[in-house]
């Protein structure tokens, strides 16, 4: 009761914070933010075209602009939901997004392109045939790969891909013609096609629910284009040229001097170290809360499945537990993630640290339940029939004698479902939380080093895991000496 309690206060307080009330004087824009010009970090904020012109028109318009950074894929279905406003992502209009929202006017005419190395043989689309091809996941880029070469390796953004591409792990990257300028610029060893694969138009997406907004954005984004601002803003981004080199001087003839390049350029550079640093904060905050509420509902659906075992009796709530138990061990934690946030919270306004808390809190609690059940089991019968011959009563048999028995059984297991649920909060990007692996994405984003940022998040978590297991080490020496 008391984790219970504790658990509801703390969840209380995030809830309280998350909760914004003035919501509408607000505008929330979905956006990924590795797509440049269009949308990228820089100084630890998203900047570019998009953001820009939205961020233009939002004050025209007397709102203050939110930019949630998210995976491509999650910012259309982010507007559908109502949890963002508007998608400003360098959005291609096709039939098929028409369906599902509204488009403004486009604002510019875009082209998707083929990047490959210097070196490469490769002249054209149909030199493509065969070959390894990357693309971003869910652009229009997948869609005509797909459709009119081959089946494509599938990236969660364009950096993730032209990573690839530079490793020799794919043969061609297609992506947007204005983005594959900035790749080209910062990476020297690439070159772009000549010949475009297709044309294409950008547009900002709206909810179908929000018609009056679509009206009010496409009437301003007319006169920015009347007025010659819109063509600034995009002549503006375009001339901004990543640098061409890290800023610092290096011994590139020796290994030492190109390792110290490249740890100045993916952590010191910019302060980018902050973002692990931050995202390293949000794990902890969100593994913390999780596991409190993993253990109040474990406790809970063990007791009463072992109760229903052991005398007959709430079968109703035992049944209620196996569809429970059911559910959330059969389906991935990812897919219970979103569910939670576009769907059962999709039209509450609520802080996405509260949602991540729930749905890794509520995967815990299954595996938690079976392992604490284990632990129920693993007593033997005759100490609640001893109890129960001294006078006490069936839960508190359960609460004296059984349940703490139990749980020095299991402890070793619960530890260990501690460290992956850890391991677990890696997904949390999919709802626009910055935690410790999507630091680590952003980083890659924009050095193009898959090296340094993976091995890093890698030793965070790794020290992470061997600290707490240290700790359950010390709590299972301790519990052992009243044997």
């Amino acid at each position: 009761m008391k984790i219970l309690f504790l658990l509801s206060v703390c969840l209380s307080v995030i809830f309280s914070s998350g909760c914004n009330d003035d919501k509408k004087h607000r505008l929330v824009m979905a956006t990924n933010a590795t797509f440049p010009p269009y949308e990228y970090l820089a100084d630890h904020k998203i900047d570019g075209i998009d953001p820009k012109i939205v961020s233009t028109i939002a004050e025209a318009l007397g709102y203050e602009l939110e930019i949630q950074d998210m995976a491509f894929d999650s910012v259309i279905a982010a507007v559908q939901s109502g949890k963002a406003d508007i998608a400003a992502s360098g959005i291609t209009v096709t039939e098929e997004r028409k369906k599902q929202v509204f488009f403004t006017v486009p604002y510019v005419v875009a082209e998707q392109v083929i990047i490959v190395k210097k070196e490469s043989k490769i002249k054209g689309s149909s030199d493509l045939k065969g070959l390894r091809i990357g693309v971003q996941h869910g652009t229009t880029g997948d869609t005509y790969v797909t459709k009119n070469i081959q089946e494509p390796e599938r990236f969660n953004n364009g950096p993730l891909a032209v990573a690839a591409l530079l490793a020799d792990k794919i043969d061609a990257v297609v992506v947007d013609g204005e983005p594959a300028e900035v790749y080209i610029q910062q990476r020297p060893g690439l070159k772009k096609l000549e010949q475009p694969l297709t044309f294409e138009e950008y547009a900002f997406a709206i909810g179908k629910h929000n018609p009056e907004l679509l009206k009010k954005f496409n009437d301003q984004l007319m006169k920015l284009k009347a007025s010659g601002k819109l063509d600034a803003i995009i002549q503006h981004y375009k001339e901004i040229n990543a640098p061409g080199n890290s800023g610092k001087s290096f011994d590139n003839t020796s290994f030492i001097g190109k390792f110290q390049e490249s740890l100045y350029i993916n952590f010191f550079k910019d302060s980018r170290y902050l973002y692990l640093v931050r995202g390293f904060a949000v794990t902890l905050e969100i593994t913390f809360f999780a596991v409190l509420m993993g253990i109040g509902i474990g406790f809970a659906v063990a007791v009463i499945r072992s109760t229903a075992d052991t005398t007959g009796k709430l079968k109703l709530a035992d049944l209620l537990c196996r569809v429970y138990l059911t559910v959330i061990r059969g389906t991935p934690v990812v897919v219970q993630l979103l569910i939670i946030y576009f769907v059962i919270f999709g039209a509450v306004d609520v802080d996405k640290v509260l949602v991540a808390v729930i749905a890794f809190g509520i995967n815990s609690g299954a595996y938690v339940a079976e392992i604490i059940r284990g632990g129920i089991a693993s007593i033997d019968k005759g100490q609640m029939e001893a109890a129960r011959s001294l006078g006490l009563g069936y839960w508190q048999s359960m609460r004296e004698i059984i349940l703490p028995q139990a749980l020095k059984n299991v402890l070793p297991a619960l530890g260990n479902e501690f460290i992956v649920l850890l391991k677990e909060t890696s997904v949390s990007g999919y709802i626009a939380l910055a935690d410790l692996t999507k630091g680590g994405d952003i980083i890659r984003s924009q050095t193009y080093d898959a090296f340094l940022p993976l091995i890093a998040v890698a030793l965070i978590y790794l020290a992470v895991v061997m600290l707490l297991s240290y700790l359950l080490g010390l709590l299972e020496k301790r519990l052992k000496r009243n044997e």
